[in-house]
């Protein structure tokens, strides 16, 4: 079985690399066979990852549940011997991948903190949102509010960050979102803004947990 990982995709060919980077650490850790793919705006696409017909686990690069986790990806991978991943937040690993950040950035423990994600419409990725920020307060140890770049699921940034703030950008690689997360809380008057979560360890930890984990359920349905 092959690792696929499959991230949104952007423009910035910083922010395509970090799912590039899981990709390789997580599979040397599993040996197995990784590759990165994504939804749109690069290449190469999920579809044609998996227009080869090789099997293949795929773990989502994707913080919340979703369209691209409900309708796209499902479709990418229809009557293909693909065993499909959740999307991957929320989850603790991901909550002590933003506290590293944000510890690198200077913020000192326990300073209240605004968690910013993209936002959706989608009622169960406002809920991922919520739940991201619970995690976040909690691996944190001080109060999180949360915040989204497009006003949908939470309030939008500029109702939410006050001068002084720290803001923990919800957002696993750089680019398009995530500049307008710092322009707009430096806007809004924000000491500091931590970097992403990017292809930090415990983000490498997840997706092997979750790999393993369908790995472990194919190797069932063939034993079965």
């Amino acid at each position: 079985m092959r690792l696929v990982v499959v991230a949104h995709g952007t423009r910035q060919l910083l922010g395509n690399a970090v799912a590039s980077i899981i990709a390789k650490r997580a599979g040397r850790v599993l040996a197995v066979e990784s590759k990165a793919a994504y939804v749109e705006l690069c290449e190469p696409l999920l579809t044609d990852v998996l227009a080869d017909g090789q099997p293949s686990v795929v773990v989502p690069l994707l913080l919340s549940s979703g369209y691209h986790i409900k309708v796209d990806l499902p479709r990418a991978a229809e009557g293909l011997p693909v065993a499909m991943g959740r999307a991957l937040g929320p989850d603790p690993l991901l909550a002590s991948a933003q506290v590293s950040r944000l510890v690198a950035a200077g913020v000192s423990p326990g300073r209240p903190v605004v968690l910013v994600a993209a936002g959706s419409k989608d009622p169960s990725a406002r809920a991922d949102i919520a739940d991201a920020g619970v995690l976040l307060a909690k691996a944190w140890g001080g109060p999180v509010s949360v915040a989204t770049v497009s006003g949908s699921g939470a309030p939008p940034i500029d109702q939410v960050v006050r001068p002084g703030d720290a803001v923990s950008p919800y957002l696993l690689a750089p680019g398009f979102f995530s500049d307008l997360v710092r322009a707009r809380s430096e806007a809004a008057g924000a000491e500091v803004v931590a970097d992403v979560i990017g292809p930090h360890p415990d983000v490498v930890e997840l997706v092997v947990r979750r790999a393993s984990a369908l790995l472990a359920e194919e190797r069932s349905e063939r034993a079965g």
